[in-house]
């Protein structure tokens, strides 16, 4: 199993960025599926995630809510961030999780900085 994450980067306050997270070993569409950061000197903060199957329900974070929007592509077996209206707040490390009764894989995560 891997979950390779990519898309990270610098960017200006109020910014976008799109990170995407390619899976192998598993099949997205039938997981639950979560993106997790972590703030430079803190700890884990849950983003945002999605459900298995094809309903695509999703929930986010109340600190990102109506500025990123998480998704997938059943075909590429890819799961993405969308991130609009960057904050110096979002300044994290971003990792993407399975959900299987807790996060049981990860990838190592991609850095995201947003610069005042």
């Amino acid at each position: 199993v891997y979950l390779v994450e990519s898309g990270g980067g610098l960017v200006q306050t109020g910014g976008s960025l799109t990170l995407s997270c390619k899976v192998s070993g598993f099949t997205v569409s039938r997981h639950d599926m979560s993106w997790v950061r972590q703030a430079p000197g803190k700890g884990l903060e849950w983003v945002s995630d999605i459900n298995s199957g094809n309903s695509d329900v999703t929930d986010y974070a109340d600190s990102v809510k109506g500025r990123f929007t998480i998704s997938r592509d059943r075909v590429k077996n890819t799961l993405y961030l969308q991130m609009n209206s960057l904050k110096p707040e979002d300044t994290a490390v971003y990792y993407c999780a399975r959900w299987d009764g807790g996060m049981d894989y990860w990838g190592k995560g991609t850095l995201v900085t947003v610069s005042s």
